[in-house]
């Protein structure tokens, strides 16, 4: 069983992509249902400024490995299912953490989109849209303070997505037939 874990800036893509493998069969583990659980529980409205500050108090409670802590009894439980998609691993350590535990058996899948395109796309979602500002913003918080550059640089493969749904979902089929051939 594969463990694909999805990487890229906000607006890249990344819950997209995954969405096309749950499609193609794999359980999808998305790392954020971490915050929002906990911004919930909290009490608090979900937005960016609320998530950054959950984000950042796990990581200061349980370090820059949290995310992969937290959620690996849901990987592991989904593994018993299926191959696995990840959507949401930011850092560098839950990156070391990660290929430690799972090995071979762990494949990064970088999406990349030029900051205009991500910012763009980011305005006009419909949840949780973001500002020019508040996407630049996060843009450098999760560079500066989430080491985020790591994991992209360390992919195993990397998406372009600048074009259309239709050649997104041609790159990840491709990217799934040589997944299943390692």
């Amino acid at each position: 069983m594969k463990v694909i874990s999805i990487v890229g800036m906000s607006g890249s893509g990344k819950s997209e992509v995954a969405r096309i493998f749950r499609d193609k069969g794999f359980t999808m583990v998305r790392f954020g249902d971490v915050t929002d659980e906990e911004v919930k529980k909290q009490g608090l409205e979900l937005n960016e400024n609320n998530e950054r500050q959950v984000r950042e108090l796990l990581r200061e409670k349980y370090g820059m490995v949290a995310y992969a802590q937290l959620n690996l009894p849901r990987i592991d439980a989904a593994l018993k299912i299926s191959d696995v998609v990840v959507d949401g691993l930011y850092s560098w350590e839950e990156y070391v953490y990660l290929k430690n535990y799972y090995g071979e058996d762990f494949i990064v899948i970088a999406i990349w989109v030029s900051p205009k395109t991500r910012y763009a796309r980011l305005g006009s979602r419909e949840i949780r849209p973001l500002t020019l500002r508040e996407a630049a913003s996060r843009d450098h918080a999760e560079i500066e303070n989430l080491n985020k550059g790591g994991p992209i640089a360390m992919a195993d493969f990397t998406i372009t997505n600048e074009s259309s749904l239709t050649d997104l979902k041609k790159e990840i089929e491709r990217i799934i037939s040589r997944v299943h051939d390692r």
